[in-house]
């Protein structure tokens, strides 16, 4: 087995764009551009690709189909599509590489979620036979696992509205973020509840958006990239869909895949939490101390494109190495209900 570097990363800036705009093909063709222009590479040379899409989100049957226009229906490439946040297609990606079945991988992952209405297109991930029929939406769930940590004592309102002012704070400096600017955690406070004790600001905002990484085997990296963001440990767990059959106020599947990636020490975190509390839960279930800086794009708070907010999360710590910013970094994603599935990616310079 060989190793594997991130050498490239773009994404598309995320907005709620509405019906009849921009699809994935027109969000991808801009940044394989971009990715190519980084690395001198051409269509061509990409060994395998790899998609992250929804049929749900996109509301008919392999939608994935028509993005594959992105890439050129001639001449003929070795491509896959994972039902998944385009994270899990780097992971097949990686795998790839890995294996020596291609030296060079395209992931990408793409998702239009103001086309639908997203809190009811997320119950369909619910347990098709006891939950999903109650049509739960995703922010109510949320809510239910926000209320369960405050009533434990385990944060406060106050400590949610902190996580979304510093995200927003950090976003600033992100040209593709949805959100971002200085509010107070006071100010946030007075807003109204939209699902008890979540306020607008504890959710993720609704956006459209793509997001695109290159990895390259050891003998072609450093060849494409100045400095490659080298992959040492990337892995997925799953914990139960059954609500009660874990504890909502742990991630053990984090934990699991933090212990599996070999984590351990690191600068930067980027993590995928679509609700304030659950960074909280992933700094706990990762092990993450007040010296890493998490989230200094502004995370899934600021922007979170369905089905490419993983992937640009595994992005956005790949480019804290490869600009200088960091020796080393954590990618998080995570999919399902009330972080149900988590995906890490430790790199280092």
């Amino acid at each position: 087995m060989t190793s594997a570097a991130v050498v490239a990363f773009a994404q598309s800036p995320c907005e709620r764009r509405g019906s009849g705009t921009t699809g994935g093909v027109e969000m991808l063709v801009p940044l394989f551009a971009e990715v190519f222009r980084q690395t001198g590479l051409s269509k061509g040379d990409i060994g395998f690709w790899c998609s992250g899409s929804s049929d749900y989100l996109a509301g008919r049957a392999f939608s994935f189909v028509q993005a594959v226009d992105a890439i050129g229906a001639f001449p003929p490439v070795m491509e896959s599509h994972v039902e998944m946040d385009g994270a899990w297609a780097l992971y097949e990606a990686w795998v790839k590489v890995l294996t020596g079945e291609a030296e060079i991988a395209l992931a990408y992952g793409f998702g239009k979620s103001s086309g639908a209405e997203l809190r009811r297109v997320l119950a369909l991930q619910l347990d098709p036979y006891l939950v999903a029929p109650l049509w739960p939406d995703s922010v109510s769930l949320a809510a239910l696992q926000a209320r369960l940590g405050i009533d434990a004592g385990r944060w406060t309102e106050q400590d949610m509205a902190e996580v979304a002012a510093r995200s927003r704070a950090a976003a600033r400096s992100n040209p593709f973020a949805q959100l971002s600017g200085d509010v107070s955690p006071d100010e946030l406070l007075k807003q109204p509840y939209i699902a008890e004790p979540l306020r607008a600001h504890d959710c993720a905002p609704i956006g459209d958006g793509a997001a695109v990484v290159i990895i390259a085997s050891g003998s072609r990296a450093r060849d494409l990239c100045e400095s490659p963001a080298w992959i040492t440990g990337f892995e997925h767990r799953i914990d139960s869909a059954a609500f009660g059959a874990r504890d909502l106020l742990t991630v053990p599947s984090a934990t699991a895949a933090a212990a599996a990636a070999d984590l351990g020490a690191v600068d930067v975190a980027e993590l995928h939490a679509p609700f304030t509390h659950q960074e909280i839960l992933l700094r706990e279930a990762l092990g993450l101390g007040p010296e890493v800086a998490v989230n200094p794009s502004g995370g899934a708070l600021c922007g979170n494109p369905m089905f490419a907010a993983g992937l640009a999360r595994i992005g956005s710590a790949a480019h804290a190495i490869m600009s200088g910013r960091a020796e080393s970094a954590v990618g998080h994603a995570a999919s399902g209900a009330l972080l149900q599935q988590n995906l890490t990616c430790v790199l280092r310079k």
